[in-house]
């Protein structure tokens, strides 16, 4: 089958960014080698993997920077910071607000006023992530939410956003690390909108969905694809990679496991995924 593909990631921590690495390996050691589609989506931990894609690196090397540690790069988690309050904190937002963009609104102005690490020691993590820092030609697509008004953006290269601030903004997640200012304005996770974001992969045949989180927003999403008539396939973490991922999927000890679980069901699934994908 031949067609425009898109290539969703989705938000997961830094053991998502290393699950993903390891799904799209072994998706190419089976034969659905999927880097060369022609969308890249990421957010928040997917914004970093879809530009190491976008910038050229090949699913061996994604996979080996997870699991080698001479190749890891540097990761710090917050000290005194629990992952878990956080996400009662925007379970209790979202309860009390029935208005998405009120939701969202909400979540940034906790964001900014919570005390975190330094934009600047935080920005240079991201740095790290990235071993090319400007934009590829290639259609790449990231997403971020604006900490003040709750509006969601999603840069390209025409955007006029550096490749790093778009990634570090996509990553911020509220209440873990400071909001990114790009221009005058902050801006916070883009998973905020909705972990995965697959919408956006709306007008292309061919989709496959890599998604580390659950998203509530995603089933919608896909069926909304699928009824404009393109082929779908998501690869969700299972019970081994969220073994993996810990209880704590922010820190850097789940890299080299949760690259390793992703292997595994990219291996899993790569024969689907090279049917779907054949004559592209």
């Amino acid at each position: 089958m031949a067609g425009r593909t898109a290539l969703v990631l989705g938000g997961g921590g830094v053991a998502g960014i290393a699950w993903e690495a390891g799904v799209l390996a072994g998706l190419a050691e089976g034969g659905a080698d999927v880097l060369g589609a022609d969308l890249l989506v990421g957010t928040s931990a997917g914004s970093a993997v879809a530009a190491q894609v976008g910038t050229g690196l090949s699913a061996g090397e994604l996979y080996e920077r997870q699991v080698d540690p001479a190749l890891q790069n540097y990761e710090f988690v917050p000290e005194g910071v629990s992952l878990e309050h956080v996400w009662e904190e925007m379970t209790r937002i979202q309860a009390e607000y029935s208005d998405v963009g009120e939701v969202r609104r909400q979540i940034g102005a906790a964001a900014l006023a919570t005390e975190t690490v330094s934009e600047k020691e935080r920005y240079a993590v991201v740095e790290g992530r990235l071993p090319v820092h400007e934009w590829p030609e290639r259609p790449l697509q990231i997403t971020a939410v604006n900490a003040t008004t709750g509006a969601p953006v999603v840069w390209t290269k025409d955007s006029g956003v550096p490749l790093v601030d778009a990634v570090a903004a996509s990553c911020a997640v509220p209440g873990i690390w400071p909001p990114v200012t790009v221009g005058d304005v902050r801006y916070i996770d883009g998973g905020i909108r909705s972990i995965v974001n697959a919408d956006l992969a709306a007008g292309f045949d061919i989709v496959l969905v890599v998604a580390p989180l659950a998203d509530p927003a995603l089933d919608g999403q896909v069926a909304a694809l699928r009824d404009a008539g393109a082929v779908v396939d998501v690869i969700a973490a299972d019970d081994a990679s969220l073994a993996a991922f810990g209880t704590d999927p922010l820190s850097p000890g789940t890299r080299t496991p949760s690259a390793k679980a992703g292997r595994d069901q990219g291996l899993a699934a790569a024969s689907t995924i090279a049917e779907h994908w054949a004559g592209v």
